[in-house]
């Protein structure tokens, strides 16, 4: 087994991360341990994606697989990322208004202008 830099598990985190289903794995495994017909079943979307996105966060180094049984179960690798991920979910962010108008002139920030007032 390998040190990781403290970049490399940033990097790891940010891959995890990036894409909404693992994002949405990591949020179930934060209420503890499931099987992955309950957590696909929960997420809404198929088995064979679901082990998809959990190869990705075992060898992300996030998600262990433990022996139930006859199945496996999975949960977060360290008791210290459901925090973590608490963590970053009150964070607040900021972000800068996109405008998806067609008008090159218009005003994002202008409050008159919104997408569902179709401006």
């Amino acid at each position: 087994m390998r040190i990781l830099s403290t970049t490399d598990v940033l990097a790891r985190f940010g891959k995890a991360l990036a894409d909404p289903t693992r994002a949405a794995v990591l949020l179930e495994l934060r209420n503890g341990p499931a099987f992955p017909s309950d957590l696909a079943d929960q997420i809404g979307v198929s088995r064979q994606t679901l082990s998809n996105h959990l190869a990705c966060l075992r060898d992300c180094g996030l998600v262990v697989a433990e022996p139930a049984g006859r199945r496996m179960s999975y949960e977060l690798s360290d008791p210290k990322l459901a925090h973590a991920l608490g963590d970053l979910l009150s964070t607040i962010l900021t972000v800068e208004p996109v405008c998806s108008c067609e008008n090159p002139g218009c005003d994002a920030a202008d409050p008159a202008h919104s997408v569902e007032a179709g401006t």
